[in-house]
């Protein structure tokens, strides 16, 4: 593979004339061309190559030979039919693409992509179809915009990881193990991180922090010092999920010195960067020093490489990734890692739901091979069968019905991404069917603006829900319930000035944000009702409310303040999670079937019951490792 570019450009005729450059952008291969007519039609010379070599190839323009922007503008909104509703239209010009946002797609691609290949043929721009978000997302539009003001930064960088995957092995092929160290996320939930090593590659699987814990305590993250571990070796970092027990504490790695990518899905690049914001902000709030600043946050987001589902892509000269659907959270993923040209195959599950929810298909099953799989288990012991949702929803309905009746307000805390815009569609779903009077839904914290990163990215959602979003008029998420909390004053109006009403605010486990403040003012008043709707980690309030406590202190400034909780408290979690069933049902009906389980994301009794009955059930080898533990997998 060391002179696959040469390779390549040896099969294109005259391309001394026609390829200006030949480089790499991550795995793929980009030619870009100076020929107009070659660019236009090459007459299937790029298929053959692609056939013959197996690799993704782009045929490009050259940057000089595109239309100047503004003339190009113009032409693209003549040549898009109106009705097609032309929103945005963004130029990338170090990769000769525009990015034009529509409000109806198909119109805009035309019958057999018609109208794109006009757009080729009269500005020479590679033209790519967005949707636009039914909710504006100013963190996107941010996130584009730092994209296109380090369009040369990144295109180095992507070249950069081309040649660590094409030119060869740099440790020569020892024969070491393949093997994976649990940094952390073993017999706990939080600071998920694995750190995978086979013979020449380093590549970590997540690297979260502990929520739940206070930031000062060393059990929040994961242990980076491991000795096997070394920053500067380290090839790749890949993240399931937004969640910041996965994702959590990958800025840091840059603050150290990491250059290299992060592979994660386009969703999850994004719903992550907020959650990272929001948790720097948060410390600020605290008075604490954060962990790293928005600088480390923007390298990540200039070092990530996005994929689709099942888009396979070399990361290493000896790996190969597929991210597949995970069904947690928006763009959450089971990440398949095919080593070594087959030698082992591994699924790192993240966190999975294997069962159909309002917002996503269950979680996939099928890979072409799988001979270990890690599997989380955080609903994982005998005890932890979830109701079904129909009595989910009527549980709720009747809380709200109760609270509201006494004229109380209901207060929800909720995780940012996936469960708030489930409690969202499951309130809109029993007004809209008259199971609930209409009532004011406010929406605080990062719920709103994670909610627009959803209808920004309706793919990645299940068909029912995909469906209401194309429909303005039937987008749940565009409700008139819902009210968006925008200050401090917004927020003590609605305690102190308005009536029954559903308040959902971040944190979901009540450790800052939102929800506390909300929880100081409603706590003392019995006709109010608090609904816990996801998992309280170890820890947290949120948890010891769970567990009973009644009374709790909090910092009022310099002062301190007891409160005591005569509100009524309700456990209803509507979990992303997998409850015991679901993950049992899933080893079973994974195909291939595994040849090892390893089982970790979870309280250490639930890692091991699970790890035992899997294997009296299914008669595979099962293990639940501690943290700092290695296991060799070939």
């Amino acid at each position: 593979m060391t002179d696959i570019l040469k390779e390549i450009l040896k099969r294109i005729p005259q391309a001394e004339t026609r390829i200006t450059t030949a480089c790499f952008e991550g795995a793929n291969i980009v030619l870009y061309t100076s020929d107009r007519d070659f660019f236009i039609d090459n007459k299937g010379v790029i298929k053959a190559i692609v056939d013959e070599f197996k690799k993704r190839i782009e045929l490009r323009p050259d940057p000089s030979i595109v239309l100047e922007v503004e003339k190009a503008k113009e032409k693209i909104e003549k040549i898009i039919p109106a009705e097609a509703g032309i929103t945005n239209v963004l130029f990338d010009p170090q990769r000769s693409r525009v990015i034009i946002e529509v409000e109806k797609p198909g119109l805009a691609i035309g019958k057999q992509g018609e109208i794109l290949r006009e757009i080729r043929e009269k500005t020479f721009w590679v033209p790519l179809i967005r949707r636009s978000p039914a909710i504006r997302s100013k963190l996107i539009e941010s996130i584009r915009a730092v994209l296109y003001q380090e369009s040369e930064y990144r295109r180095k960088f992507l070249d950069r990881v081309g040649h660590r995957i094409y030119d060869g092995w740099l440790r020569g092929k020892k024969k070491e193990w393949v093997r994976i160290t649990f940094l952390g996320g073993a017999r706990q939930v939080g600071r998920s991180c694995l750190f995978l090593q086979t013979p020449e590659s380093r590549v970590l699987l997540d690297c979260g922090i502990n929520t739940a814990l206070p930031s000062d305590s060393k059990e929040a993250y994961p242990f980076l010092d491991a000795p096997e571990f070394s920053i500067k070796e380290l090839d790749a970092v890949i993240v399931s999920h937004a969640h910041l027990d996965h994702i959590g504490l990958v800025p840091y790695l840059f603050k150290f010195g990491y250059k290299g990518p992060v592979y994660m899905t386009t969703p999850t690049r994004d719903t992550g960067t907020l959650l990272l914001l929001d948790f720097v902000k948060i410390m600020r709030s605290e008075g604490k020093e954060p962990l790293f600043t928005s600088e480390e946050i923007k390298e990540m987001v200039k070092h990530t490489i996005t994929l689709e589902y099942e888009e396979v892509t070399d990361i290493t000269p000896d790996v190969r990734i597929t991210l597949y659907n995970a069904g947690h959270i928006l763009g959450s993923s089971l990440v398949h890692l095919h080593i070594a040209n087959g030698l082992h195959n591994i699924v790192y599950t993240g966190d999975l739901k294997f069962g159909r929810t309002r917002l996503l298909d269950p979680a996939n099953t099928q890979f072409p091979r799988c001979e270990t799989l890690i599997l989380e288990s955080t609903y994982g012991g005998k005890t932890n069968i979830m109701p079904p949702q129909k009595e989910a929803d009527k549980e709720l309905a009747d809380a709200i019905k109760r609270t509201i009746d006494r004229n109380g307000k209901v207060l929800m805390p909720v995780l940012g991404s996936g469960r708030g815009q489930e409690v969202m569609l499951m309130i809109e779903e029993l007004i809209r069917k008259k199971e609930l009077e209409p009532i004011p839904v406010y929406i605080d914290g990062m719920v709103w603006d994670i909610t627009a990163i959803h209808t920004a990215y309706p793919e990645y959602l299940n068909s029912s829900i995909r469906r209401l979003i194309f429909h303005r008029d039937q987008n749940p998420f565009l409700s008139s319930i819902f009210k968006r909390v925008g200050s401090k004053k917004e927020r003590m109006k609605i305690i102190e000035e308005e009536g029954p009403c559903v308040i959902q605010a971040t944190s979901g486990m009540l450790v800052g944000g939102p929800s506390v403040e909300y929880l100081k003012h409603l706590c003392d008043n019995p006709k109010n009702t608090l609904i816990f709707t996801c998992y309280q980690g170890e820890g947290s309030l949120g948890r010891r409310i769970q567990q009973g406590e009644r009374e709790f202190v909090f910092k009022n400034g310099t002062k301190q303040e007891l409160v005591q909780i005569k509100m009524e408290v309700l456990k209803l979690e509507i979990t992303a999670h997998s409850d015991r069933r679901e993950l049992m049902n899933y080893v079973y009906r994974c195909t291939p079937r595994p040849k090892k389980v390893i089982i970790q994301h979870g309280e250490s009794a639930r890692c091991l019951d699970l790890a035992s009955s899997i294997h009296k059930a299914y008669k595979l080898e099962t293990t639940a490792p501690r943290n700092l533990e290695a296991i060799r997998v070939r």
